[in-house]
């Protein structure tokens, strides 16, 4: 018992030393400039196919840090983002991003690794296409002018959103962190692109996968309720909150900590049934809420100009069950988006939607081939 407790004791410790020693490693990374990047890009042992030059650092975070880069031979601007790859683990993100291909979706360009200080020490950097904007900065941008987000840009970043996960879960892939800074734009063409796979993963059924996972505003009920054998389901969710955000100009949930986040999505769809719970969670046994009525989609959106599409749209996204919740291809048959099916539409910018709008992939039709049949015959 006592040997026990012990080597107990040493695990504990040989835990917290990886931690610290991966905490190093990350402050390190983080701590990087534009001019130790550029070293590595030019560094003739690389063997890099084409020439890049680093320009401005976009983003750091606990992932990494993320570069501007330009192709000198092409003049085209990249993104760079690098990680510490932990050779105990096999790099799920790079290992989903070679396989992925739509036009929602970020691009991978290539990809190469590199030594730190130590040999064990490795990073990976992946060349990605480069889009200017988040929406996250967008949505800011409008709140900061007491603007409300135009409809037809609404209509045409949601279905774009919602095309991406289609693929995503025909692919049988859940994203695992949509937010808006998560999603890119051009603002000349309105063209969007998802990216950040580092939370992605392949789920499948009977499989257990860990609760808690994507950020917190956007975090699915199921998790808060424990939930391991989620589904792609959560995405729908986390989707509708950022289609929320983008008319309301804020976030839907905004909890505070991981309890009050819970307590966010009951202040307006009520407490939920035996049956929501069970949907959610059949290992969850607690059922002591307070009996809080729901509170109705169109007093959340009051102050802002709304059509009942876009209500019921929402409504069909923000329900506790995930069997409940609308599918991608579903959603892509909504109402909400006829407007998109008109081929002379212009956008206030004076530009054409994106051309590849209503062009589906293999894995979206064999999703739902009833829902994409309607959608390719409706944009004929």
């Amino acid at each position: 018992m006592e040997k026990k407790n012990i080597n107990n004791s040493d695990n504990k410790n040989n835990t917290e030393d990886n931690n610290n020693e991966e905490s190093k490693i990350t402050k390190k990374l983080l701590s990087s400039t534009i001019q130790d990047l550029n070293k590595e890009l030019h560094d003739p042992n690389l063997k890099l196919s084409n020439k890049y030059t680093a320009l401005k650092i976009l983003g750091k975070g606990t992932f990494g840090i993320v570069y501007e880069v330009k192709n000198e031979e092409t003049n085209e601007l990249l993104a760079i983002k690098k990680v510490y790859q932990d050779n105990k683990y096999k790099n799920r993100e790079l290992q989903i991003i070679k396989e992925l291909n739509h036009p929602n979706i970020i691009k991978l360009k290539s990809y190469f690794f590199t030594k730190g200080e130590n040999e064990d020490e490795t990073y990976l950097s992946c060349i990605m296409e480069y889009f200017p904007e988040t929406l996250s900065n967008i949505i800011r941008t409008y709140a900061k002018q007491y603007k409300q987000m135009e409809d037809i840009y609404v209509k045409l970043y949601s279905f774009q959103m919602i095309k991406s996960l289609a693929y995503l879960h025909g692919k049988g892939i859940c994203h695992r962190d949509i937010k808006p800074q998560n999603i890119l734009i051009d603002l000349e063409t309105h063209k969007l692109k998802l990216c950040d796979f580092g939370s992605a993963k392949k789920l499948v059924k009977g499989q257990l996968s860990i609760a808690y996972i994507c950020s917190r505003y956007y975090r699915a009920p199921e998790l808060a309720f424990g939930s391991r054998e989620y589904t792609n389901q959560i995405d729908i969710w986390s989707i509708g909150c950022v289609i929320g955000e983008l008319v309301l100009g804020r976030p839907l949930f905004p909890g505070s900590n991981a309890s009050d986040q819970l307590v966010q999505i009951i202040k307006i769809l009520g407490t939920p049934s035996k049956e929501d719970v069970f949907d959610m969670n059949p290992k969850f046994k607690e059922h002591k809420f307070p009996n809080i009525k729901s509170y109705s989609w169109e007093k959340v959106f009051k102050t802002k100009i709304v059509h009942k599409d876009f209500i019921d749209l929402i409504d069909k996204m923000l329900v506790y069950s995930p069997v409940k919740r609308i599918s991608a291809m579903k959603a892509l048959c909504h109402p909400f988006f006829d407007e998109l099916k008109d081929k002379n539409l212009v956008l206030p910018n004076g530009k054409k939607l994106p051309e590849d709008l209503f062009v589906f992939t293999e894995e979206e039709i064999k999703s739902d081939e009833e829902s994409a049949k309607i959608l390719m015959n409706n944009n004929n």
